[in-house]
Parts: C-alpha cells; structure tokens; sequence
C-alpha cells in the first residue's frame, strides 16, 4: 500500500500570501518615480556646463575649518550618498561638524562627447576645488571620490597635491588588471575605439546591460521576490524603492572619456603603474603624500578590493589608513553598518586632520 503523499500547509499559506502580494502590489506601493528623496538641505553655489557644485547647509553651531568636497562617480547620481535621512553619509558628516560640498557631474549630451579626463580633472574639479578654497579661506580641502569618481580624485590628487590637505578614497577604481569583476572582465575585451566611434557617448542602456550581468540572479529573479515577500513591511518598501529610483537615473558617459577610461585604467592598466598622462601631466602616485584613508568593501561586485587596495600601497604618504568593511559596494555608503561603523571611523580620521 503506498504511502499517501502530502503538500506541508506552510507551503500552500506561503505562495498564497505571496500570490496576494503581487495582486496588491499596485494599491499599495508607488512607483519609482512618485517617490520624492528627502535630500538634506544644500544650494547650488558653481555651476561649469552640464556639471554644478552643491554645498550642503550645516546643521551644527561649531565646524571643522577643512571644508570637504566629495567627487561622485560618473555613472548613477551622487543621491545614493543622501538616500535618506537615517542612511545618509552627506548629513552623518554635517552631525559630525563638518563642512561638506557634493560635486554633481550633471547629464552630458551629444555635444559632450569629446570630453576627456583633463576636462574632468583639470577642468571641473580643479575649478570647484578653487572656489571652495576661495570661499572657505583655506589653502587646502579635503577631498573624497567615490567609485570611479575616486579615480578622478586620485589622478587630481597627484597633479595638485598643493590644493588637498586630507584624501579619501572610498572603492576606488585603481589597478585594473586585478579587478575581478564581471565589468572588469568585460572593459578587458571591448574594442572601444570601434565603440565609441559609432555610439558616441556610452548611454545608460550599456550601464543597465552591465549592471544585469553582475549579478545576473540578485539584480532580477530574487531582488522581486524578496520586495513581493516584504510587500507589507514599509520601511523595506520605502528603502527597496528609493535604491530603484536611483539604479534607473544613470547619465551617460562622454565618449572620449569612457575610451580613456576603458584603455588607461583596464586595458593597459596604466594608473597604477605611474604610466598615465593627462594632457602630457604623467599621474605619479607617490606624489599623494598628505593624509590618506582608504576604504574598501570586502563584498564589493562593482569594484572588487584587490582593484582598490593596491591605492594604500603605491602612495607617498607615510599617514595612511586602510579599512577593510564586512558589505558591499552600496552597502559602504548606504546602510546601518555604514552609520555604525564605516562614516564613524571616517569622522574621528578626519577631525583629527581637519
């Protein structure tokens, strides 16, 4: 006689809760686009073409003299770093007395396709740099670059020097040939040139491409369920789609930068090596002798840490300072931990300095 087989009820409760959930999906959760990012206080006070420098209100009575200008990466929108209140680096850094500016790289068009690095480095930031030191009447700033904006803050560091008391760099992009990511791997066989020539600026379709091929399994099929699971808890909804809204505003990227990128950076690795020009400026990494404080995320899928350690290493300055952190590329900048323990570190390191 055979056994008589049976389906656990848990089972059946569980895909008829989540099968409500998606029926109810669209009463009770709006889309990305209607959520409105309760961003910190801040003006516009520069503003150079597409791109416009922010200065964030203080929101303490006593300041630390060193203001700090925070370079962005180049792809999605520097809102990741004020995402919301409770999970925001920029105002975690005015609670800490800090004078804090945010680098907004803007949208570049067609007409942009020809800008390059020296635009970037010699160009927009080393103008924003100016202003502030202007502004603030400080010899010096301490700078952060974030991501690929970290490459930018790293290439500027080394040409300028004079201009940067205290330098962060947070996941930089660095030494290419030991980036083990899927989009490393992906720069490494690219024929830019061809590329570039027919595309012109690399549009954001190109950067969700890459994005979905991280993470091929978390970035599609579980991420929906896991939001499907939650559909009630609202501080995971609100969360879920503040970081969607972010993930779908990505600019494109100019041309002739992204060639230089893919070329200089993955391909010939030439940063890291001291053998990347700008404008005829060879990029010397032992000139960056002031205060240096890297951060890396140990799960980091974007920007692996053997790409961004090798920073700590290659520098001049006998002040450094790696932190290794338990998270992710977001995860660093954006999260509890990050409140916890990552922006607290980074406070004390700077205070000390500023």
């Amino acid at each position: 006689m055979q056994s008589e087989s049976r389906v656990d009820p848990k089972i059946i409760e569980e895909i008829l809760k989540f099968s409500k959930n998606v029926i109810n999906a669209p009463k009770l959760v709006a889309a990305p686009d209607e959520i409105v990012l309760e961003v910190t206080p801040h003006d516009t006070v520069q503003m150079m073409d597409k791109t416009r420098l922010i200065h964030y209100r203080s929101l303490t009575e006593k300041q630390h003299k060193t203001p700090l200008l925070i370079s962005y990466a180049l792809i999605n929108r520097y809102h990741i770093l004020d995402i919301q209140p409770e999970k925001s680096w920029v105002r975690n850094l005015l609670q800490q007395g800090f004078d804090i500016y945010m680098l907004d790289w803007g949208t570049p068009t067609s007409m942009d396709k020809y800008l390059d690095f020296d635009d970037y480095v010699n160009g927009y930031l080393d103008s924003y740099v100016e202003y502030i030191k202007n502004e603030s009447s400080n010899e010096k700033i301490s700078l952060q670059g974030y991501c690929t904006g970290a490459t930018i803050a790293t290439a500027y560091t080394s040409l300028h020097p004079e201009s940067v008391k205290n330098y962060i760099a947070t996941a930089p992009v660095i030494d290419g040939w030991r980036d083990t990511t899927v989009i490393s791997n992906l720069a490494k066989h690219m024929d830019v040139e061809k590329m570039v020539e027919i595309i012109g600026n690399m549009p954001p379709e190109f950067m969700y491409y890459c994005f979905s091929v991280l993470k091929p399994f978390e970035q599609g099929i579980e991420k929906y369920v896991k939001f499907f699971k939650n559909i009630d808890n609202k501080k995971f909804v609100d969360n879920f789609l503040r970081v969607e809204k972010w993930l779908g505003d990505t600019p494109p990227i100019p041309g002739e930068l992204f060639k230089q990128w893919i070329k200089d950076i993955y391909q010939d690795n030439l940063l890291i090596q001291n053998k990347m020009y700008i404008e005829g400026q060879r990029i010397d990494l032992k000139k960056i002798d002031m205060p240096v404080f890297t951060q890396v995320a140990v799960g980091d899928h974007l920007v692996s840490p053997e790409c961004s350690m090798p920073l700590h290493y290659a520098i001049g300055s006998e002040d450094k300072t790696l932190r290794m952190y338990p998270t992710g590329h977001v995860g660093m900048i954006a999260s509890s931990l990050s409140q916890k323990k990552v922006l607290p570190e980074l406070g004390q390191w700077l205070a000390e300095r500023s």
